[in-house]
């Protein structure tokens, strides 16, 4: 078999250290002896001299070696697609996967590998109720099978290691996230108060200090009531690049709340009100500290929104040109030291209705500003969003789940760095608010963004209203609520993607590859693992889920079509509009015959992956590989 040099399709998730290793020996050769980095020679070609002064500033915590590890350690398991669940599964571009979120995010590491454009998560803030659960390195599916069976706990601070078990959640996630992300890439995360200060230094550790871009105080109309000195009422958001050099273009989003503010200012106008009588509202508004971006824009008319601006500050300007007010008739006063305009552009104001007048001439007229020409702005540091509003549209659905993010906060961060057909991933997805606000958003501007949703399959408590309601765990809220938010979006917009292909993590779907330990010690328990390698294709798993784990460790988008050919009365899967690949697992009537070759190197496939078994025997195997070498097609064995 190793004569022919066919490879064998290995079973395990991208080897994240070995791929930055291979990328760190491009640049530095002359630091690699033997296979093996020496760091010290590392730094100082960087500048770095090794000294003895072991009290650096560094950030430490018991665990944090074992999460390097745990985020390195590759997977086996694979996602097994779930069409009955999903929403138009065949053509969608967008995922839903259930799973643990770390094993997840390695399984995409090699299809995702710097291709997301944007990551933004909601994780447990560590408030003493989230939960926060320790990782198993030795068996992480099994740890996964566990948690998923029982109602998940929480982290009190009484456990003794508070902060450190938080830690130890979130640091090999971010690692495995870091990867994920374009060059001009982007993670939003949010915190509150009690773990902002650790996420801070986690991030700079992960991401770079030098790629933090801000900390968002989030303000809501919403307060956490948990101490006797101060009603606190705002989270943050984290925003890290991932290389800031490669960010491109300012970043430009409308004012915050511009909409709801538009909307509001344009009823004042239909039920006539006088223009002082609207701006004695606006000013009224503006008040509110989510229009604050818009405190300037406090006048209306049926054109829209506008501010006035200064139109003299200057010396020795146009003292020649005469304005008449339109109700007294007089002309209207001057600008010390004269307009900044000159007559032609006066005129041009005066007579497109640009220039606001006084209650009368002694009034200096003042261009208008309307807000339509001054929409969008650098982002601000500071925001306001109504953090009840998607937890009411929730409600209103008959989907219970309390502090959800708001959809307009989530679009609001969408709109600073995504567009076209960028891949959004929030791998602690919960309600799938992120996943409703890329549908939203994409309605609103064409855009063709794609989603990837991530959220264990935590189960409701059974005395919750979730549960009461029919939902047993929070990923049939999710999806639930991406199908109603779909539909309403469509019926808006036809020309939405509001599809999601259902994935849902489990162990390999190959006997081979399936490296999970035995559920016990019982000699029975062997018996039955050893009776399932006859054959290598684990009972209960349908050819489809095979497919999909060969798309998985081949690092094809779970998103590309599948499509089921006959061949030579053969069942063969093809992968992608082009038949990127050729999957065959039928070994019926005598087994794949040099002829079914053939007839898939006709279709000039990148590839072939077959299932060893499906071969009568070796003679055939060889054929096929003489056959598919002489095609220019790899063939590849299960």
């Amino acid at each position: 078999m190793q004569e022919l040099d066919i490879k064998k399709l290995d079973g395990k998730s991208l080897d994240v250290a070995e791929t930055d290793k291979e990328r760190l020996k491009a640049v530095f050769p002359q630091c690699f002896v033997e296979g093996k980095l020496d760091i010290d020679k590392l730094l100082s070609l960087c500048g770095e001299y090794i000294d003895n002064d072991f009290e650096k500033y560094k950030f430490e915590w018991k665990g944090k070696s074992e999460c390097l590890r745990i985020a390195g350690k590759r997977s086996t398991g694979t996602l097994r697609p779930c069409p009955e669940e999903s929403v138009d599964f065949e053509n969608t571009n967008n995922l839903y996967i259930e799973g643990d979120n770390l094993e997840v995010l390695k399984l995409l590491q090699t299809a995702y590998y710097r291709k997301v454009k944007m990551i933004y998560i909601d994780p447990p803030y560590n408030t003493g109720n989230d939960f926060v659960y320790e990782d198993d390195f030795k068996d992480p599916l099994a740890k996964y099978k566990e948690i998923t069976s029982q109602t998940t706990k929480s982290n009190p601070e009484t456990m003794g290691r508070y902060h450190t078990n938080w830690l130890n959640m979130m640091y090999p996630r971010l690692r495995l996230a870091a990867n994920l992300l374009r060059d001009d890439g982007v993670i939003f995360i949010s915190i509150d108060d009690n773990e902002i200060t650790n996420l801070r230094r986690v991030c700079d550790e992960v991401f770079g200090e030098e790629n933090f871009i801000a900390q968002f105080i989030v303000a809501s109309n919403s307060t956490k009531n948990n101490s006797k000195y101060v009603s606190v009422s705002h989270e943050y958001v984290l925003c890290y690049c991932k290389n800031i050099y490669s960010l491109g273009d300012e970043w430009k989003v409308k004012k915050n709340n511009v909409d709801e503010y538009y909307n509001r200012a344009m009823q004042l106008v239909k039920r006539n009100l006088s223009e002082e009588e609207i701006h004695n509202e606006l000013l009224e508004l503006v008040k509110y500290p989510r229009f604050y971006d818009l405190d300037h824009y406090t006048y209306a008319d049926k054109r829209g929104i506008y501010q006035t601006d200064n139109p003299g500050g200057v010396t020795n300007g146009n003292m020649v040109t005469e304005v008449v007010h339109p109700v007294t008739g007089k002309l209207c006063a001057k600008p010390v030291g004269g307009w900044r305009y000159k007559d032609e552009e006066i005129k041009r104001l005066e007579k497109e209705g640009l220039l606001a007048f006084g209650k009368d001439e002694t009034i200096v007229p003042r261009p208008k500003r309307y807000l339509d020409d001054y929409i969008y702005q650098v982002p601000k540091s500071t925001l306001f969003f109504d953090s009840q509003s998607s937890t009411k549209w929730l409600k209103a659905n008959n989907l219970p789940f309390d502090f959800a993010k708001a959809v307009e906060f989530i679009k609001y961060l969408l709109s600073t760095s995504s567009k076209n057909d960028d891949i959004i991933l929030d791998f602690f997805s919960g309600s799938a608010t992120t996943a409703h606000a890329v549908m939203q958003l994409n309605a609103e501007d064409g855009g063709k963004r794609q989603f990837i949703m991530v959220q264990l399959p935590e189960l409701t408590d059974e005395k919750s209203e979730a549960f009461k309601a029919g939902y047993k765990n929070i990923c049939e809220i999710g999806k639930e609520r991406i199908r109603r938010a779909g539909a309403k979006i469509k019926e808006q917009n036809a020309d939405v993607d509001v599809g999601f292909k259902v994935l849902k993590l489990d162990t390999s779907n190959l006997v081979k590859w399936d490296d999970t330990p035995l559920a016990s010690t019982d000699t029975a328990d062997l018996f039955t693992r050893m009776d399932g390698m006859i054959e290598s294709i684990k009972k209960g798993r349908s050819e489809l889920d095979v497919v999909y784990e060969v798309m998985l460790k081949l690092g094809i988008p779970a998103t590309y079509k599948v499509f089921e050919n006959n061949l030579n009365g053969r069942k063969v899967y093809s992968i992608g509009e082009d038949g990127l690949i050729l999957v065959c697992l039928d070994g019926k009537n005598g087994g794949i015959t040099p002829e079914d070759i053939t007839a898939m190197c006709e279709l000039s496939p990148a590839k072939i992956v077959a299932a060893e078994e499906a071969f009568k025997d070796d003679v055939a195997l060889s054929n096929a590989f003489y056959i598919s070498k002489d095609s220019g097609v790899e063939i590849m064995l299960l």
